[in-house]
């Protein structure tokens, strides 16, 4: 998903803008990772600790950044260190933007959190595809082939299965093959647009104060793994897929 949303933000143009004056901006799950204490710390070195489990985030947190982000607020956001699996003393500072694409692996499976975005999107990527993905971003971490294995084994895969494919349910829009379907990425580009040039159906209007949407404009939905859109004047992008 996080892939998803890069295209995304190249296709609009906004990757290249300052980030001050970005329209669309990306924000991820991974930078809500509860902070660990001593013995969960290590456990994760060692590649024993679920960080696919939703209780490994700071959902409130999570929730009131995204509120605050939703009210036009400048925010902080942590910055999380995945080789020490720490957050840092350092923020990231999050300026007010238009759409906000947030992207993870649970964004669907806390209610208060899900029911913030005004369309979601879950990108489906073959289990093969996500693990060759994985052990190359997590080899570039410093962590070995047989430790990254055994914890996909033991957590990631299973976690999946648990807590995040269930939560496919919930997306209005599925996207197979991720980022190289670029027919339905160019329709939710095209999607931005509209709404950046204030071209905003009703249907997008009122879902953030827990107003129901009454109407889901039909995108083509092609087949299955996990990322999310919402809209207003103060829109949002989640998704649903990569694992820690």
């Amino acid at each position: 998903q996080s892939t998803v949303c890069e295209k995304i933000m190249e296709l609009l143009g906004q990757n290249e803008v300052e980030q001050r004056q970005r329209k669309v901006l990306i924000l991820s799950q991974d930078s809500f990772y509860k902070v660990l204490t001593a013995e969960q710390q290590a456990k994760a070195l060692k590649g024993q600790y679920n960080f696919d489990h939703p209780d490994a985030f700071d959902n409130d947190l999570m929730h009131s950044t995204l509120k605050n982000i939703v009210e036009g607020k400048t925010v902080e956001v942590p910055t999380y260190d995945f080789v020490t699996h720490s957050r840092l003393a350092e923020t990231t500072v999050v300026y007010p933007a238009d759409v906000v694409l947030f992207e993870g692996i649970l964004v669907f499976y806390n209610q208060d959190i899900r029911d913030m975005f005004h369309l979601r999107l879950f990108v489906d990527t073959d289990s093969d595809v996500r693990l060759s993905r994985r052990v190359l971003r997590d080899m570039k971490r410093g962590r070995d082939l047989e430790q990254i294995l055994t914890q996909y084994t033991t957590f990631v895969k299973p976690a999946f299965e648990e807590f995040c494919l269930p939560t496919k349910k919930y997306a209005d829009v599925i996207i197979p093959r991720g980022v190289d379907n670029m027919v339905a990425i160019n329709l939710i580009v095209q999607h931005i647009q509209d709404i950046l040039n204030g071209d905003i159906c009703k249907w997008q209007r009122g879902a953030m104060n827990g107003h129901s949407r009454t109407y889901k404009r039909p995108f083509p939905e092609q087949a299955e793994s996990g990322s999310v859109l919402a809209a207003g004047k103060r829109s949002h992008l989640e998704s649903s897929s990569r694992p820690h």
